[in-house]
């Protein structure tokens, strides 16, 4: 229980730029729908196409994040209470050393990158999404004192040496991640190896990490187009090298090779694949590749759905599903 007592969280500060962060009861149920619905919803009055690099597209992207925010409060959250077996397979999960503290570090990453922005618009979005990264961070703080969940003691987590490269890490990291947990969640609430209660508590935290994917594949087009050819080709270098960093992690290897212990993160074993793997873990049905990657795929549409289709949606892990899936088939 030690580990769990250090994980008592300092209060959450306020979001950066004013954003307002409201305490919910039981009684403001409207309120919460108002929220969630918000969350997921969202136009921009400016007519025309939003060109990347454009005014009027800075302008759209930092709307969107902003209007868009969530106000829910970890600290109401009210954790159902698990059975003996529910509580056993929540607790065998390999993921809840590796959730946390890439939580911690993700938003160091954005908040180091944020603050070496120079636009302010864009750096106020990164900084909201740093700290957003944080709420989720304590939520996971939450849920493992709240079941005894036993965790190593978390690593510092330093500043980002390189910003940029930091940054481009992290969101393209989220953008794998989250395309995956999005058909998971599903294929867990379908399952009910788990109470319907403690699956839908991640709900928003599922929807906030689709604004932030939204939010970095428009930073990326906005940059690229800010940058002239020859800036541009070391930016698409760098882009490149994270994909093969991310590719390279994700098969283990980097693992194999230093131990376990990597970017400052615990040694602990612990399954990084599990976003690929995971449906053996969320259910108790043989869930073939197809039905994940299908279930990813769909999932992934209807989060997006909601906000403005003029703003860009990561592609590159939907193109590669649909070609693993035409190679399954």
């Amino acid at each position: 229980m030690e580990a769990v007592e250090s994980l008592r969280r300092v209060p959450l500060p306020p979001p950066p730029g004013g954003l307002p962060l409201a305490i919910f009861n039981a009684v403001e149920a409207g309120k919460v729908e108002a929220a969630d619905y918000g969350a997921r919803h969202w136009r921009s009055p400016i007519e025309g196409r939003l060109k990347p690099g454009s005014a009027q597209h800075a302008e759209a992207v930092a709307r969107m994040f902003q209007e868009t925010f969530n106000p829910y409060r970890p600290s109401i959250i009210a954790w159902p209470k698990l059975s003996g077996r529910a509580r056993d397979r929540l607790v065998s999960l390999p993921i809840w050393d590796i959730a946390v503290q890439t939580e911690g570090k993700a938003s160091q990453n954005m908040q180091g990158y944020a603050d070496s922005e120079s636009d302010p618009g864009w750096k106020l979005c990164v900084a909201q999404n740093a700290w957003e990264e944080r709420r989720h961070k304590v939520v996971l703080h939450d849920m493992v004192a709240a079941y005894g969940i036993e965790l190593e003691p978390e690593p510092p987590y330093p500043a980002p040496r390189d910003p940029l490269w930091a940054y481009l890490v992290t969101g393209y990291s989220e953008c794998i991640d989250s395309f995956f947990a999005f058909g998971l969640y599903v294929i867990a609430q379908r399952s009910g190896m788990f109470p319907q209660e403690l699956v839908e508590v991640f709900e928003p935290v599922m929807q906030e990490e689709c604004r932030h994917i939204l939010l970095f594949a428009n930073w990326v087009a906005a940059h690229r187009a800010s940058l002239n050819p020859f800036q541009r080709i070391w930016f698409e270098l760098r882009v490149a090298a994270v994909w093969v960093f991310l590719a390279w992690e994700r098969m283990g290897i980097a693992r194999g090779m230093d131990g376990g212990g990597r970017d400052g993160l615990a040694s602990k074993p612990r399954d990084n694949n599990f976003t690929l793997t995971g449906s053996k873990a969320v259910s108790n049905q043989d869930v073939s590749i197809g039905e994940v990657l299908r279930t990813c795929l769909s999932e992934n549409d209807r989060r997006f759905a909601g906000y403005d289709e003029r703003l860009l949606r990561p592609t590159t892990v939907p193109v590669l599903a649909r070609l693993a899936l035409r190679l399954v088939k």
